[in-house]
């Protein structure tokens, strides 16, 4: 594997390798891609670099089979044919090129375009600001915002439901416009 000159803001994770699986080099990946094995159609996946130095480097990760295993993904990554040298890729983000995620219609987001955003309310005619969007979740029935900061430093659980909840969403502007009351 050989370090190449990416940049973070370029690439957008999509999974992680876990733990080791087996004795021959195979690893566990939790896959952020719907479906989990959706991670094996990309033509270059990077790897994070390994320990605090590394957490901005990233090289070049070649993965020559992957499968579904049980509720999980399993991955053999290239020359790598044995549990301890595979265990070196534990506990690692898996990332692509943000170029190479496939093209949403108008009004679909990926949640890593969410992330960072400001939220403001606007509840009865008056604007509220809640801060910006930490992370998102699923939770089965519909995607959840978790929105820190803002006026009152509150953290907020906001249903991502747009036309309901979600009134607007400007990337360009950084600002994710909702209908919420303020008190919850």
């Amino acid at each position: 594997m050989a370090e190449h000159s990416v940049t973070r803001e370029e690439l957008v994770t999509v999974g992680r390798i876990t733990s080791v699986y087996g004795v021959r080099g195979w690893v566990k990946v939790h896959s952020f891609t719907e479906p989990m094995d959706n991670i094996l159609q990309f033509s270059r996946l990077w790897l994070q670099g390994a320990g605090t130095q590394g957490e901005g480097q990233w090289q070049s990760l070649d993965i020559d089979e992957g499968k579904r295993h049980g509720k999980g993904l399993i991955v053999h990554i290239k020359g790598v044919d044995d549990r301890d040298l595979a265990a070196q890729f534990c506990q690692r983000d898996i990332a692509v090129a943000g170029s190479e995620m496939p093209h949403l219609e108008d009004g679909e987001y990926y949640w890593h375009q969410l992330q960072g955003l400001q939220v403001v309310s606007q509840f009865e005619g008056r604007e509220y600001r809640f801060g910006e969007v930490v992370r998102l979740m699923e939770t089965g029935a519909n995607d959840v915002m978790v929105v820190r900061g803002g006026d009152d430093g509150r953290e907020r659980l906001i249903p991502y439901l747009p036309g309901e909840f979600i009134t607007g969403v400007d990337l360009d502007a950084g600002q994710i416009t909702v209908d919420w009351d303020p008190e919850f």
